[in-house]
């Protein structure tokens, strides 16, 4: 590990007891209340207007790149790909690995939640800015076709299309809704996962857990495949 992340590692954590500390801690981590629609929309209306020059400073200067990627495309399969991605959705999930609000499991996050406690909201709008700026990520593999669930949903199930949100192209929805088209498949699976256990819960209306709750291993396959293939828009 580039020891400059290495220190950062260390360092974060430290900062993060103390600010807890001065809130009235004791050594526990404390949990932002989960988001409802009123305080997630005024949070991002209140979103600072980012700089796409010190967000790309930020992510080279703090290794951003070993995990995400030169250009916000991961090189490995156990990270997600950040190019393209809305300023809103990128801020939302910075802030919930802040506020303690986005847990995957069996220690998945640690390391984005001790690396984003040392930065402002200010640096988290710029690198926000910074990955919206770039292209979408070119699919891989064979494109199939749109499994059911991305088309129709399932209403004996009560569950919307994948589309309805995410965007027909998989292009990304309103704010904070993220895009799809061209994202790690492993990354896609695990996030269902996590969502349909309920272990990640920073979903502000329970939209991504009510969805997975009920889907098989074989459909979240089918759905992830689907969007890891998608070719970005021309």
């Amino acid at each position: 590990m580039n020891m400059k992340l290495k220190s950062l590692l260390l360092a974060a954590p430290l900062l993060a007891a103390s600010s807890l500390a001065a809130a009235g801690g004791h050594g526990e981590t404390v949990k932002a209340e989960p988001w409802t629609p009123k305080a997630l929309r005024e949070s991002l209306a209140a979103m600072p207007a980012g700089d796409i020059t010190r967000g790309k400073a930020a992510h080279d200067g703090l290794y951003c790149v070993s995990c995400h990627g030169a250009a916000g495309i991961a090189p490995s399969r156990n990270y997600p790909h950040l190019a393209g991605q809305r300023a809103e959705y990128t801020w939302k999930m910075l802030r919930d690995y802040k506020d303690f609000r986005r847990d995957e499991g069996q220690g998945r996050h640690q390391t984005m939640v001790r690396l984003v406690q040392i930065l402002s909201e200010q640096q988290i709008a710029d690198l926000a800015a910074y990955y919206a700026s770039l292209p979408l990520t070119e699919g891989k593999g064979e494109v199939i076709e749109a499994p059911k669930l991305v088309r129709k949903g399932d209403p004996t199930r009560l569950l919307t299309a994948c589309a309805s949100c995410h965007g027909a192209r998989g292009d990304g929805g309103k704010n904070e809704t993220p895009a799809l088209a061209g994202q790690v498949k492993d990354y896609l699976v695990r996030t269902m996962h996590t969502f349909g256990k309920g272990t990640r819960d920073n979903d502000a209306e329970e939209g991504m857990r009510q969805f997975a709750h009920d889907l098989t291993a074989e459909e979240i396959e089918q759905v992830a495949e689907y969007y890891a293939a998608l070719p970005k828009l021309k």
